[in-house]
């Protein structure tokens, strides 16, 4: 389905009361629907992620991307502002929660809104769309190889962040994971152990894992897009919200 959209740079009220950069793509042809809070990758709030929220709006789901880099690179470019933040050790997961609910808040005060919320992340934004399911009552989380839930990060990487497996018990919405199976953060043995832990809290989700797809195999951009994987992972994502935020 393809609908009318309009995509537009807005501010949003993001952790602490700060005023953040965001991206907003809505259908203009729908009376009423679901929404997504798009949680950018480590490189940034650029132009691939936005192409994303224009998909979601284009078959029919409100989106909104808040620029997670905001406070620390306003008016940057994509890899200048990603540079910093890496050099500061990544966006606090205290940070990241508050301005999950600033989108939430924005995107549930539309007239379209229907009240669903879903959470989607790529990369980086894959963990942390999984750190919002465990903290705001949303109605969808996808991983899209989120990196670092199941384990602690090597001592050397940039990101200064923690694992999230132990805290699954808390998980608030069914949970869609797409993996590849050539990916190593995270790998498939860290994807089983966090189905395990899954498992074993009672939680519902489903992980899909692309054989011959490694990391960022979402990224039409980069050298390790998978044409075939990604149109795949497309139909797993549209299928699963008209589940769960129609």
């Amino acid at each position: 389905m393809t609908h009318n959209l309009r995509a537009d740079t807005i501010t949003i009220t993001g952790h602490g009361g700060d005023e953040i950069e965001a991206y907003l793509a809505i259908p203009t042809d729908a009376p009423s629907v679901g929404s997504m809070i798009i949680i950018h990758h480590m490189p940034g709030y650029d132009e691939g992620t936005k192409q994303i929220a224009r998909t979601f709006a284009a078959n029919g789901y409100a989106a909104l991307i808040p620029n997670l880099y905001y406070r620390v690179a306003p008016n940057v470019s994509p890899d200048d502002a990603a540079a910093t933040a890496r050099s500061l050790g990544g966006v606090s997961d205290e940070q990241l929660v508050g301005d999950a609910q600033g989108a939430m808040n924005y995107l549930k005060a539309l007239d379209i809104s229907n009240g669903r919320v879903g959470v989607i992340g790529y990369c980086s934004g894959g963990r942390q769309s999984f750190l919002v399911g465990l903290h705001l009552p949303v109605n969808a989380v996808i991983d899209c190889y989120g990196a670092f839930v199941a384990i602690d990060p090597p001592s050397e990487f940039p990101l200064k962040v923690k694992a999230l497996i132990g805290e699954v018990d808390k998980l608030s919405a069914p949970l869609l994971g797409l993996f590849g199976a050539d990916d190593t953060f995270p790998s498939p043995e860290q994807n089983e152990q966090l189905a395990e832990a899954l498992t074993a809290a009672g939680k519902e989700f489903t992980f899909r894992t692309f054989e011959g797809a490694g990391h960022a195999f979402f990224s039409p951009e980069r050298p390790s897009y998978r044409p075939e994987a990604a149109v795949e992972g497309w139909k797993d994502i549209f299928t699963f919200l008209s589940r769960t935020l129609a």
